[in-house]
This record gives structure tokens, sequence and C-alpha cells, in this order.
């Protein structure tokens, strides 16, 4: 795909777009840039496997290994619950890790982009500039999103019990499809920020272990003290009560607005940044 669009500039030129592009123009050129991203995603499947392989695996250790001992550990929990009720606790932490390793795939197909020098190839053809960065936020956004849906279904098959109604049901998914536009908009940014495929590939760890550092595998109020204030104010840890709320009972009016201003604060940041970067860095 990207070898044809280059192709067919090369042997015919389209006339030279103005950087203010129509809407309707750069909403036809972001579906073009959306459906080659997500033939390189079929033609290269190993970051697909990675993004959900990777989620479902901890999800395993945690229940079966761990489970029994970290359940019974919970607050207001029966102890005799054990790994049944580690099962529902851990269950959003393990989505919001699924959408935050999926940036690590971003950034490394940007980063490709960007050595290669594709990004810059685009820059010189009939393309709307915002169509590019939007394609690969859009093309893992989707991504991100098929991924949460398989690593839930396995969390349905050993023994994950939501109770949230269609009304319940419809806000989660909105929230997380808020979350995997937040992650790609850095995931872009850091693919653009990074000199090497290597270095953009780890960049993204820096997100992946915010769950880890939150509520999402245990309470907050285990972890030490100096420790504590940056897990119950860190971004994931809103947007993981809140799906936890919404799946498990009525939503947490307390995690709820600072989850969505999390969201919209950092896909705004990566916006800012990635479109900073595709000014200065593309044109090699």
């Amino acid at each position: 795909m990207t070898t044809s669009l280059a192709h067919t500039s090369l042997t015919h030129p389209s006339p030279a777009r103005p950087t203010s592009a129509r809407p309707a123009t750069a909403v036809v050129d972001a579906v073009t840039m959306l459906r080659r991203n997500l033939l390189h995603l079929v033609r290269y499947p190993g970051l697909s496997i990675f993004t959900i392989g990777g989620p479902v695996v901890l999800l395993l250790l945690f229940v079966f290994v761990l489970g029994g001992t970290l359940g019974a550990g919970l607050p207001e929990v029966d102890p005799a619950g054990g790994r049944a009720a580690y099962v529902a606790y851990v269950m959003p932490g393990i989505l919001a890790l699924t959408i935050a390793g999926s940036a690590g795939g971003t950034a490394t197909t940007v980063a490709m982009d960007m050595t290669e020098g594709i990004t810059a190839r685009f820059r010189t053809m009939a393309i709307a500039r915002a169509a590019v960065l939007a394609g690969h936020v859009l093309g893992n956004a989707l991504q991100a999103l098929v991924a949460v849906a398989l690593v839930l279904g396995v969390g349905l098959l050993i023994g994950f019990r939501p109770t949230a109604g269609p009304l319940g049901w419809l806000a989660a998914a909105g929230l997380l499809a808020l979350v995997a536009v937040a992650v790609s908009w850095l995931g872009v940014a850091m693919g653009m920020q990074a000199r090497s495929v290597e270095t953009a590939s780890n960049l993204p760890l820096l997100l992946t272990f915010l769950p880890f550092l939150g509520s999402g595998f245990v309470p907050t109020g285990s972890m030490p003290g100096w420790l504590q204030w940056f897990a119950a104010h860190q971004p994931f840890t809103p947007v993981i009560e809140t799906l936890r709320g919404l799946l498990l009972g009525g939503p947490d009016p307390v995690s709820a607005w600072p989850a969505v201003a999390w969201c919209v604060g950092l896909a705004v940041a990566g916006w800012l940044w990635s479109t900073a970067l595709y000014e200065r860095r593309s044109v090699r």
C-alpha cells in the first residue's frame, strides 16, 4: 500500500494541495490512511498478537497463580472468595493495560515510517497533513478496542461476571474508546520523537507500567505511603475505578470526571506534541 501510494505519486504527480485542506477532503484522506494502517496490521500480525497475548498471559498469571492470595486480601471482600473476587477486581486493570500496551505498536509503526522516509514522502503528496497522523490514531484505536473485546472474552471464560446494564456497557465502551484515542495520540508522538525504531518500541513502556502503579492490580491503600499519592492521582487510576464501577456496580462519580478529564488532556497533549514534531521532523 505504501509502495503503491509512492509509486502512484511518482508516475502521476498530483497538484499540490493547500495546507488548509477542506474538511471533507481531509476526512477522505484520513480514511485512506486508516485503510493503509489496517492493511499494515494484517500484513504484520506480530504487533497485534503481542497486544492481545501479553494482557491475556498477565490475566491468567494474576488470577490463577496470585489470585487466591490477593483476592483474600481485598478490602470488604469475603476471604473465602479468593480467586473469584480477584477476577472481578483485576479485570478493569487488565482492560486498561491492554489499551496502554497498544501504544507500542503505534510508536513502532510511526517510527518505521519516519526512518524509512515514508512520512516525508507523504508530505510531498496531495494528502491533507492531518490525515497522516489521524490514520495512525484511528488504526491503533480500532486495534486496541478489538484487543479489549478479545481480552474481555477471555475474562468471561475464566469467571468474570459483570453486572452492568446496557447503559453501563455503553458508558464503559465510550470510556475505553476515549482512552484508546488518548493513548494512540501519545503513541504517535512517541514514535515521531524517537530516533530509531528500537527506541520507539521502548518509550511506550512508561504507559504500560502505569496500571501497575495504580489501582489496577491491588488497592492503592496497600502501597507504601510515599507511593499512594502518585497511585491515587495518576491518569489510569480514575479510569480503572470508573470502569470497575460501570461494569460491577454504579458509576463512581468521584472517578468518572477525572477519568474523562485525563483522557481529554492526554489526547490534546499527544495531538499538540505529534503535530509539532510532524511539522519539524517529517521533512528528511
